[in-house]
């Protein structure tokens, strides 16, 4: 098996990199690259679905990205220790009709000593937002700080 670095037990630099990581990989909207960050049998709740395995991963993420269209992401490390992570995350998507969201939301997250994760616990609201009221346009600039709560 290959290693995924960051490895745990994780510092602030490798707990950021990880975060970052997620970020670009999520961005990209390609469910298989995605899946490759978690390990065979990983368990996710997502909202109120739940699933197992990268298969059913790459399900849950195709349907989310055919669904979510214009999906652009931003994550912020919010703690870590050993080998779990946790994050804030805001993203923004329309839906084929052309309204707007914006998605709150916090991510727990728990590695394997390979780097996978072997666990993801999301939770996450949506609020409808005028298009004048996007703030994530692509993938986050060299330097772009973090959003704001709201």
């Amino acid at each position: 098996m290959s290693d995924r670095p960051p490895l745990p037990p994780f510092t602030l630099e490798t707990a950021l990199r990880k975060v970052r990581a997620a970020e670009d990989a999520w961005n990209t909207r390609d469910p298989e690259k995605v899946s490759l960050a978690y390990s065979e049998d990983s368990v996710w709740r997502n909202r109120d679905t739940f699933v197992r395995g990268r298969a059913e991963i790459v399900a849950l993420l195709t349907a989310k990205w055919e669904r979510e269209l214009d999906y652009a992401l931003r994550k912020s490390l919010w703690t870590f220790a050993g080998n779990r992570i946790a994050v804030r995350f805001q993203y923004e998507s329309r839906d084929a009709a052309g309204t707007w969201y914006r998605s709150y939301g916090n991510e727990n997250w728990e590695f394997d000593e390979h780097g996978l994760m072997t666990r993801r616990e999301a939770s996450i609201n949506d609020v409808v937002i005028a298009e004048s009221e996007r703030r994530i346009f692509g993938p986050r600039a060299e330097g772009e700080p973090d959003l704001p709560l709201r």
